[in-house]
């Protein structure tokens, strides 16, 4: 019988979360209708059927983490539907695997355990241990001998919930010698128990951004540059189209889209900083793609607006305030935050004035942004005041070195300074 697997649903996905089942045990379902709802590294996204048939059994419970190409339900004639209810998201049977596809990350270590083509490794007495990649790369990193675990998926296979289980079940303590009675003192006053805390499980979004953010910080030595741009006449020029704008009823434009064009302007002009880092050679980008991050309550979501040099103000704009409301809502799709090239994250709303962001792997840079804040400034013989917003690139100094970042920053900050030149 067919089995529904965790499919591969964004570049950077290794495993993913079964969110909801919109189909029950006993369901007909056609191709193409949609099954479930699968929280990626990325996204809540919605998985559809490949092929017509009934659902006789859901593997994966709401709540469970699966690898990539493994099983979460069976998908048949009907002939073997079960009426038992999905399992619960802790029951190690959710996690029952297949043969996974390849990881997408480049920085995934590789298991050392003994293994078989069939995912199967050897135990003491020459039997294969079923085991599944993801379960055997667990064990290693927590020090589990997975030859001791007992594996309760299909035919015993060993699961990452069995190997999650075994490293928290403490070895038996050895009986200790017998010793001579002491006498027996009162016990001292223990000081009531303070302060404490509460538990809040990470999102799958947050665990996935956590490990790659923190192994951008590692692998990628970052350097900063920071530039004061006065933005004085931009803000005269946004007001200027939001009021035609709103003349012909469209949306109005935010700084943060005339900022993405002014970007995608720059790096049209010099495609320098649009690199990414790959071993012995860089990968220049031939399309402009803008990430823009957008903070959710379930973690930091970066939507991508395709060739946004390409694209009108009006445009962006649109487009920027769809994907940043599906990325609240968690109804961002996988093409809708794949392919980025370039980040800006702006916390100017904040009142935040300057900060520093951590680069977007593949990426090689991202662009913070902060609040425009009054400022006085000479012109001639005459203080003036003048908006300044302060703006910080962080690069991979392995694909951008400093005079190439701080060209970038010298042509954008003249774009933005002479706002014509963004939509012209």
């Amino acid at each position: 019988m067919p089995e529904i697997t965790m499919p591969r649903l964004s570049d950077t996905m290794e495993e993913g979360v079964v969110a909801s089942w919109l189909k029950q045990v006993g369901d007909q379902i056609k191709a193409g209708e949609i099954v479930a709802e699968i929280e990626t590294d990325k996204a809540l996204m919605e998985l559809e059927a490949y092929e017509d048939g009934v659902l006789e059994r859901i593997i994966a419970a709401p709540g469970t983490t699966v690898a990539i190409g493994e099983p979460i339900a069976i998908l048949g004639d009907g002939s073997g539907t079960s009426a038992t209810p999905a399992p619960a998201a802790a029951a190690p049977a959710a996690m029952a695997p297949a043969a996974p596809a390849q990881p997408a990350s480049p920085v995934a270590q590789p298991d050392s355990t003994p293994a078989v083509a069939n995912g199967n490794a050897p135990t003491a007495s020459g039997e294969r241990l079923k085991s599944s990649p993801l379960a055997r790369k667990i064990a290693k990193e927590i020090g589990v001998d997975i030859a001791t675990v007992t594996g309760s998926g299909p035919g015993g296979r060993i699961t990452k919930v069995d190997v999650e289980s075994a490293g928290r079940t403490p070895a038996p303590a050895a009986p200790a010698a017998p010793v001579a009675p002491a006498p027996v003192a009162a016990a001292p006053a223990q000081a009531p128990a303070t302060g404490g805390y509460e538990e809040i499980a990470l999102t799958n979004i947050q665990r996935v951004s956590a490990q790659r953010l923190t192994e951008s910080k590692q692998q990628a030595p970052h350097i900063y540059l920071t530039s004061a741009i006065d933005v004085t006449e931009l803000l005269a020029f946004r007001g200027q189209i939001n009021k035609t704008l709103e003349e012909s009823g469209a949306g109005k434009v935010s700084v943060n889209d005339l900022l993405i064009k002014a970007v995608a302007t720059t790096l049209r002009q010099d495609s320098s900083v649009n690199v990414s880092f790959a071993g012995d050679k860089l990968l220049r980008h031939k399309a402009i793609n803008i990430g823009i991050a957008v903070a959710t309550e379930a973690g930091l979501f970066v939507p991508v607006i395709h060739d946004a040099d390409r694209k009108s103000l009006s445009a962006i704009a649109a487009e920027g305030r769809d994907k940043a409301l599906r990325a609240r809502d968690r109804k961002l799709r996988g093409d809708d935050m794949s392919g980025g090239t370039f980040t800006i994250s702006n916390l100017g709303m904040f009142g935040i004035e300057q900060f520093t962001a951590v680069i977007n792997p593949p990426e090689s840079a991202i662009l913070a942004v902060g609040a425009a804040q009054d400022e006085l400034k000479l012109d001639g013989e005459k203080v003036v005041a003048r908006k300044i917003l302060r703006v910080t690139l962080s690069a991979d100094h392995r694909s951008i070195d400093g005079a190439v970042a701080a060209r970038f920053l010298q042509q954008l900050k003249a774009i933005v300074e002479q706002p014509l030149r963004i939509v012209t």
